[in-house]
């Protein structure tokens, strides 16, 4: 049995949340997010133990393949219901002399150091502010998405070992290495 579907996922208030054939839609004070469902998989609005209303995912068969997809469903619902209620976002520090960030409409300018700035489109439910010209914070409404960017992003210029400049997550810990020592 899935441990992870199995668990039932509370409707905070303020979230409305529709089953249909072509899956669950999502409606909450942030915006709107539809969760596709797959062939097996069933979801149902019920009332919950504690009075408020809960969603209930269960699964048509006992298969290798239903049995991962019962969790993944499950997950994905709750994860629309957090992204439609809160908003998820990633938060990015660039490190280095001269380097800095812009945001101009849909596109983001970065000066990384090379001889050019990198612009960078961003995709539509994605929303950038800059602060401080060297730190992004990322928002969006889709888990998968603000991760995706904020990973293309720094992928554009990777912290190096040695000084540690480039692109870096903010929590993220810089294995720094010792550089040359001359001869002695």
């Amino acid at each position: 049995m899935s441990r992870v579907g199995q668990k039932h996922i509370a409707i905070p208030t303020g979230v409305t949340v529709t089953p249909s054939d072509d899956g669950i839609h999502v409606r909450g004070p942030k915006g709107e997010k539809v969760v596709p469902l797959r062939a097996g998989i069933s979801v149902a609005v019920s009332k919950g133990e504690k009075g408020g209303s809960e969603i209930v995912v269960t699964r048509s068969g006992e298969d290798r393949f239903q049995r991962s997809l019962h969790g993944l469903i499950r997950s994905e619902v709750s994860n629309a219901i957090i992204g439609t209620t809160e908003g998820y976002q990633k938060i990015l520090e660039i490190n280095g002399v001269g380097y800095r960030a812009a945001v101009t409409g849909k596109q983001l300018t970065l000066n990384l150091g090379y001889s050019h700035p990198v612009v960078f489109d961003l995709p539509p439910g994605i929303d950038i502010s800059v602060e401080k010209q060297t730190i992004l914070t990322i928002k969006g409404l889709d888990k998968y998405l603000v991760g995706q960017v904020a990973d293309n992003i720094r992928a554009l210029k990777k912290p190096e070992p040695y000084k540690g400049k480039g692109i870096k997550y903010k929590d993220e810990q810089i294995i720094r290495k010792e550089g040359k020592t001359g001869k002695k």
